[in-house]
């Protein structure tokens, strides 16, 4: 049963005409009071259509979804939970034809294609491959193409999210830079894909993310009768996370909050760690000047008083100011080792102790490192199978391409269409087997071997194979396998079905049966969901502009084939071509829906601060490594050059690298103490991860509370 404080019953319980600016740290019960808060208006009579509930991302609304997917709250309207982005597909979807005209779409009596991650990136691919590989485009470069266009994409973002015209990113980029340059020839470069990517949205009425934004911030929230109808559908306001959100979601609820008849806003203290997204915690902070009333929590409900005090510590002697000594036996332990792999032992085993003989439940420890490498997560996760302790990962960054069980279903659905034309190898159908089979890699690739034929991606019944070799992969797996092939067979002799239906119709019938993989394996069964979904949202973006000739011709041009020929063009083919041509398969929420699972988490630390959440033990990697505090390398791009704080025309130098990087250690390393109960776990090898001595800037900074 919750029982509020004093502060949090007077937010709760606040007259319906009041306007409340909330702030304080993570952890001090804000986003409580906010759910309460929503309780209350709800009981209030309060039509549930008529409260808007805002945040900078879908996944910090759980806390509050769980209240309005309850049994027990009564029935009527729903409440709109969205994020900016959101709230401008509605708009432009709502009054389209209002957008379509004033924005310079070229066919505006069709209607608009709302692009996803993937879609984006798929258009962008087919227009900047051919300057990449014809013109020398960024050749300077040594990139991925995925991070290629992603920044691309980023850029456009930026300036939307800002609110400058995206023909200035270029000249944006140009005017900070100091050094080599040949960068200024990058910057022109993605600057013209940029451009030509926007050209071909307004032409074929595709509309990214930037592209909502704008139109819904420059066209449609002027407008007198979109602000009438936003304005007379909401009239009480939550949001929660203001200084995670973007500026021009603070320009426009900072002008709506006089007509809202009530808001209740949610600031998070020395936060900011979307700022990399264009999060702008300066902007946030200023909406609390049309707020009625302000109140900042100081009380913690989450750290104990040690970790409050570490925290401040820890956060002084990164900025280089004084503290007072502490005692930190109570709250920081280390552990100590002279090669990485010793180190990821002894974690393991200070693990299972904590839970064993502590009685710490799995989903109170996390684990946290500055990246998780693809190696990093295999070593740790390894490690805790062995030891049985219950574990997940969560690394937003991993593309669906890259787990186990989407490389399976992709794989399968390669043989099961044929026309295609994309043959499985050995190597990826041995590995789909063994994961689908549920059986080991030896008598996956022995089975593989012997009944795979690659010229007509057929598989051989299990019958054929000679008994003796039937006996050694054992006739349990034989039986399975029988299963899996009868049902590609029958299936390639039916009309194929779309890439999303397949994958949902051999899920249900086969693999996820018991004895194959996918039983009982929520971890696979959570990526399949993902997977699907990332599927269909491809489908549903693309689907309609395969009616648009205009859109047609432009596509069949480019992957030279005929645009007559629309069975050339198969969107489940399409949809592995774009994986293996290196556009990023996202992850979806469901990834992010498993909070209340009952094992370790492992997680990049910025990851784990976007989760919103609180555990009683942190271990944190390889502190002396300076991925806690170098950011990411972005070469067509530069977050804090693209913002509203930063100086046209002046250079971006290093003294400003440094003062950025040290700020954001410093609030990642407050952020994610604020969510610690009671101690942390410093795991530190003489040699890191990559085999080098590591002493970097988190390091020291521990070193001087420690002395």
């Amino acid at each position: 049963m919750f029982n509020p404080n004093l502060l949090q019953r007077q937010i709760i319980e606040s007259p319906l005409d009041l306007k409340l600016f909330v702030s304080g740290a993570a952890g001090t019960g804000k986003t409580t009071a906010g759910v309460e808060r929503m309780r209350y208006l709800l009981a209030q009579g309060i039509p549930a259509d008529s409260i808007l509930l805002l945040t900078p991302q879908r996944t910090l609304q759980e806390p509050y979804l769980d209240l309005l997917y309850s049994p027990k709250r009564r029935a009527g309207g729903e409440v709109t939970a969205a994020t900016i982005g959101g709230l401008a597909k509605r708009m432009c979807d709502l009054f389209w034809p209002i957008a379509a005209e004033a924005a310079g779409f070229k066919i505006p009596e069709l209607p608009p294609i709302f692009l996803t991650l993937e879609t984006a990136q798929y258009y962008m691919a087919h227009l900047v491959r051919p300057l990449l590989e014809e013109k020398g485009y960024f050749q300077s470069l040594t990139i991925n193409r995925n991070r290629l266009y992603s920044q691309i994409l980023d850029n456009l973002n930026k300036s939307a999210v800002v609110g400058f015209p995206y023909k200035e990113i270029g000249s944006r980029l140009d005017s900070a830079w100091f050094g080599d340059p040949a960068q200024r020839r990058i910057y022109a470069d993605a600057q013209e894909c940029a451009t030509l990517f926007r050209e071909y949205c307004l032409d074929h009425n595709l509309l990214d993310f930037s592209l909502q934004l704008e139109i819904f911030t420059n066209i449609l929230w002027p407008r007198e009768q979109v602000r009438a109808y936003l304005v007379n559908t909401y009239h009480h306001l939550i949001f929660d996370n203001v200084e995670e959100d973007i500026p021009c979601t603070h320009d426009i609820i900072g002008a709506w909050l006089p007509d809202f008849d009530s808001a209740l806003l949610i600031y998070d203290n020395n936060a900011g760690h979307r700022s990399f997204l264009g999060g702008d915690a300066v902007t946030g902070a200023a909406l609390s000047e049309g707020c009625g009333q302000i109140i900042e929590f100081n009380e913690s409900f989450v750290s104990s008083e040690n970790v409050v005090q570490l925290s401040n510590s820890l956060v002084s002697a990164i900025r280089g100011e004084s503290f007072p000594a502490m005692d930190t036996n109570h709250t920081l332990e280390f552990i100590l080792s002279h090669f990485y792999p010793e180190m990821l032992d002894e974690i393991t085993s200070k693990v299972k102790s904590l839970i064993e003989e502590h009685g710490i439940s799995p989903s109170e420890i996390v684990i946290l490192a500055s990246y998780l490498s693809d190696a990093l997560r295999f070593s740790i996760t390894n490690r805790l199978e062995q030891a049985k302790i219950p574990w997940r990962t969560h690394r937003p960054s991993r593309s669906l391409r890259d787990e186990a069980a989407s490389k399976t279903l992709l794989t399968l659905s390669a043989l099961a269409h044929p026309h295609w034309n994309i043959p499985p190898t050995k190597f990826d159908l041995s590995h789909a087997l063994m994961f689908a089979l549920k059986t080991d890699l030896i008598r996956a690739q022995l089975l593989t071997e012997i009944v795979y034929r690659t010229k007509d991606f057929r598989m051989s019944t299990f019958d054929e194979i000679k008994t003796e070799t039937q006996e050694r992969i054992t006739y349990s797996l034989g039986s399975r396998y029988t299963n899996l092939r009868n049902w590609l067979e029958e299936y390639r002799s039916s009309n194929p079905l779309p890439l999303d239906f397949f994958l949902r119709k051999l899920f249900g019938e086969v693999i996820s049966q018991p004895g194959y993989g996918f039983h009982l394996n929520l971890d696979a069964v959570r990526v399949a969901a993902s997977l699907i979904e990332s599927i269909k949202k491809f489908r549903n973006a693309m689907e309609p502009s395969m009616t648009n000739l205009t859109g047609l011709t432009k596509t069949a041009s480019i992957r030279n084939s005929s645009p007559e020929d629309l069975s050339g063009f198969d969107l489940g083919r399409e949809y592995l071509a774009m994986l293996a041509g290196g556009v990023i398969a996202a992850q979806y929420l469901e990834s992010w829906r498993n909070e209340d699972k009952d094992a370790v988490l492992i997680a990049p630390a910025h990851t784990f601060l976007m989760m919103n959440r609180s555990v009683t033990v942190q271990f944190w990697l390889d502190p002396g490594s300076n991925g806690w505090v170098q950011r990411l390398s972005q070469p067509l791009t530069q977050p804090y050059v693209l913002s509203r704080h930063w100086e046209a025309g002046r250079p971006w130098m290093d003294t400003d690298e440094v003062n950025a990087e040290t700020e954001s250690l410093a609030k990642l390393a407050g952020g994610l103490l604020s969510r610690c109960r009671k101690k942390i776990y410093l795991a530190i090898s003489d040699l890191g991860e990559t085999g080098f001595e590591q002493r970097g800037t988190l390091l020291k900074a521990f070193q001087k509370v420690i002395n």
